[in-house]
């Protein structure tokens, strides 16, 4: 059965170049000679038994106790590589106290040492990779049998308590290859099904050489019963005694199945002159070596000349062919983990003769040092192996770590990060976990976290402070910034410089107005009024800078109580104005007692009466609940939005309605005010303007409810200069044009009589 696994020849060319090294050292068993005898491994128990006693009987004839025969003197047997048929050997062997080396045997006997680590360390090595990889869902397979039982006993109490879990646990059959083939095919064909069905992404594989035989052909098994089921591919982990180079099953069955696995091999170093003495090595020099022709004709698929030739390829081996231009995956020249321990199980046995044979001598040769604890188990490190498959049916052997069972804890592995098998996927920062029913607890959902809340340790959300606001990611807390519009931003500069300009264009206009106070267009509606107006409305462009900057107290005591005051003057001059102008209209009419109602003293009663009631609104609201300095934390996510707090939200909306009335009012008289003669067309200009002021403020409602954080403060500014030039604009650009450029119709004769044929 050897043929099945080719790689298990360079095991017995191990042990002949040891056994060659020793007989070639003068200083090593001087004047004696180390033979071998090679005996087959079986997978029954019946066979082990007989091969165990063949040993200790004579040559051709089973006479156990009897070997008078033959002068060779067994001084120790090793035994491997299949571990569940070394105590059918050890049973025998302890009997006649033979001392026996194992290299992948659990038993414990006290003829026996272990040259390859028991079940236990690669338990403990499985657990720490694991751990390390953070691989905390996996599934289990082992073979039915005691290695099998003791090691699902031992596992599944030590991975629950560092908290991995199984997806499933499943047993194979004991003795495949003895057992009903059609009931094998059916246990097989289910298992399959539960490891792709099985959310572990992670497989742990715990059996002997044989079962990967049958695992190559466990793709293949659904295909028969004509099952749909869907390949997943997984990442298998591995003892070190089961070997994926069986080359008979390679060239029919893929090898692809397991790629992604991860094995575990003793550590192993070249040993120098090995790798020479296998390239040396071939049919036509060993002719001793039985077992070297069936090797080549398998590995080259060939046959010798004396043979039949082979009935797929043809071909003839002509002993010449060099085993290094042989493909990895068919036989790798470089010693494996299991071949080095046999290695060393030879050197120690010379050693130990040498010892018994020669007390006094202390030499020692260059094999590195091997440890054993106080139960006989070898304490070494494990390569951990990556097996990389190709469509070719080909395969690499990557090492990609090691594990020191002797270093502090935080060394015990050094790996690079391959994927992740858990449950589920962790949840992402800025997630919290929650427990699925009827799940065990490895398993859980992962819930975004609330708008405005984090997660840095995946287990629950919280709020960040007031001050603060989550990232992107929702897994850390950053302070907010200050904001507020200032004269340092486009935004603030521009604003300013409007302001800045109006207020320049009306100081202007006033200057020409005050210039030219003795012409008739000035002189024509209320001069005071029309001063009192310009100088309002160069305030209100003025008292839009109180809301640029950072807010203090002054700013917030004038801001919201200056534009009131101001406005209101602004509106009742135009109300003044508007009602002159009707009246005056009125007085025209023959026997009107409307003649004693027209002049400065109403007009100048309507401004007081109306700007006093708004002062006196604005004087109430800052003695019971004046607006103060705040900040804003919760309308931008990012920012604090430092502000203006109004105090009392009562007040304010009495100001701003109190606006609103005088609006209304000034609007609806200048409305029936527009009709009257082009000697009072004042009116109309006064109407415009009234329309532009209501369709200012009144898109300004839904748009400053819209903005937030300084945009709302960039709003209001914005409204207020609209507003202001509305009034500028409507009221005295006609003005202001015939003043300048065409003073021609500045006179009383235009202004009154309409031209020369009116005014005969």
């Amino acid at each position: 059965l050897w043929q099945f696994f080719l790689q298990n020849y360079q095991h017995i060319l191990a042990l002949i170049f040891a056994v060659k090294e020793i007989n070639e050292n003068s200083h090593i068993l001087p004047n004696v000679t180390l033979g071998m005898h090679l005996s087959n491994s079986y997978f029954m128990a019946r066979w082990t038994y007989l091969a165990s006693m063949e040993l200790l009987s004579t040559r051709s004839r089973f006479i156990p106790n009897y070997k008078c025969d033959s002068k060779d003197w067994i001084v120790s047997v090793i035994m491997g590589p299949t571990s569940h048929i070394c105590p059918f050997i050890a049973n025998i062997l302890n009997v006649y106290k033979l001392p026996q080396d194992v290299f992948p045997s659990l038993i414990r006997t006290a003829f026996l040492h272990r040259f390859f680590p028991n079940g236990d360390q690669q338990i403990m090595g499985i657990l720490q990779l694991l751990l390390y990889l953070r691989w905390t869902w996996v599934g289990l397979i082992v073979q039915r049998n005691e290695n099998g039982d003791q090691f699902m006993q031992n596992a599944v109490t030590l991975f629950s308590q560092k908290g991995i879990c199984f997806d499933f646990m499943e047993q194979m059959a004991k003795e495949t290859f003895s057992n009903d083939i059609a009931a094998a095919f059916k246990d097989f064909t289910n298992m399959y099904i539960i490891i792709m069905n099985s959310t572990a992404n992670v497989i742990i594989l715990y059996c002997e050489n044989q079962v990967t035989v049958i695992f190559r052909m466990l793709p293949y098994f659904p295909a028969f019963e004509e099952m749909p089921i869907k390949r997943k591919d997984k990442i298998w982990i591995m003892p070190g005694q089961m070997e994926f180079t069986s080359l008979p099953f390679q060239r029919v069955c893929g090898i692809d199945f397991f790629h992604g696995v991860i094995s575990f091999a003793i550590s192993s170093k070249e040993i120098s002159g090995f790798n020479t003495f296998l390239q040396k090595r071939n049919p036509t020099s060993e002719v001793e070596d039985h077992l070297m022709k069936v090797f080549w004709e398998k590995v080259f698929e060939c046959s010798f000349p004396k043979d039949k030739l082979d009935e797929d390829t043809g071909m003839l081996c002509t002993g010449e062919e060099k085993l290094k231009n042989l493909p990895k995956s068919v036989f790798d020249t470089t010693m494996t983990g299991q071949s080095y321990s046999i290695y060393n199980a030879v050197y120690a046995v010379a050693h130990a003769l040498q010892a018994m044979l020669s007390p006094k001598s202390k030499y020692r040769t260059r094999v590195e040092k091997i440890f054993f604890n106080e139960n006989g188990d070898l304490e070494t490190e494990f390569d951990i192996i990556n097996w990389v498959t190709f469509p070719n049916e080909t395969f690499i052997k990557v090492k990609v770590g090691k594990i020191h069972p002797r270093a502090s804890p935080d060394k015990l592995i050094t790996l690079s990060v391959p994927p992740l098998s858990i449950c589920n996927i962790n949840c992402h920062s800025g997630s919290r976990k929650m427990k699925i029913e009827g799940k065990p607890f490895c398993c859980y959902d992962c819930f975004r976290c609330a708008k405005g809340k984090i997660s840095n340790q995946m287990v629950d959300c919280f709020q960040c402070s007031e001050d603060q606001y989550p990232n992107k990611a929702q897994n850390l807390c950053i302070l907010k910034r200050a904001t507020f519009l200032s004269y340092n931003e486009p935004l603030g500069i521009t604003l300013a410089t409007i302001s800045l300009l109006f207020s320049f264009i009306t100081a202007l206009v006033l200057g020409i107005f005050i210039k030219q106070r003795d012409t008739p267009i000035v002189k024509a509606n209320n001069q005071n009024l029309t001063y009192i107006l310009l100088i309002v409305l160069l305030f209100s462009f003025l008292c839009s800078l109180l809301f640029i900057g950072q807010p203090d107290q002054v700013k917030c005591l004038m801001r919201q109580t200056a534009f009131g005051i101001i406005f209101s003057i602004a509106l009742s001059c135009i109300l003044g104005k508007t009602i002159i102008v009707v009246l005056a209209f009125m007085a025209t009419k023959p026997g009107s007692k409307m003649r004693k109602w027209v002049g400065k003293r109403l007009a100048n009663t309507i401004v007081l009466s109306c700007s006093l009631a708004q002062f006196i609104i604005c004087v109430i609201w800052l003695a019971s609940s004046p607006p103060f300095p705040d900040s804003d934390m919760h309308s931008m996510v990012e920012e604090i939005v430092l502000k203006c707090n109004e105090g009392s939200t009562t007040m304010f909306y009495i100001v701003i309605s109190f606006l609103g009335f005088l609006t209304s009012v000034s609007f609806t008289v200048a409305f029936l005010a527009r009709k009257l003669p082009d000697s009072f067309n004042e009116a109309k200009f006064i109407t415009f303007s009234m329309l532009v002021f209501c369709s200012v403020w009144i898109s300004f409602v839904p748009t400053y409810l819209s903005t937030k954080g300084k945009y709302m403060v960039a709003v209001e500014i914005f409204s207020i200069l609209a507003s202001a030039a509305g009034l500028l604009g409507c009221i005295f650009s006609p003005k202001c044009y015939i003043i300048v450029l065409r003073p021609d119709l500045n006179t009383k004769r235009q202004l009154w009589g309409g031209g020369e044929g009116k005014e005969k």
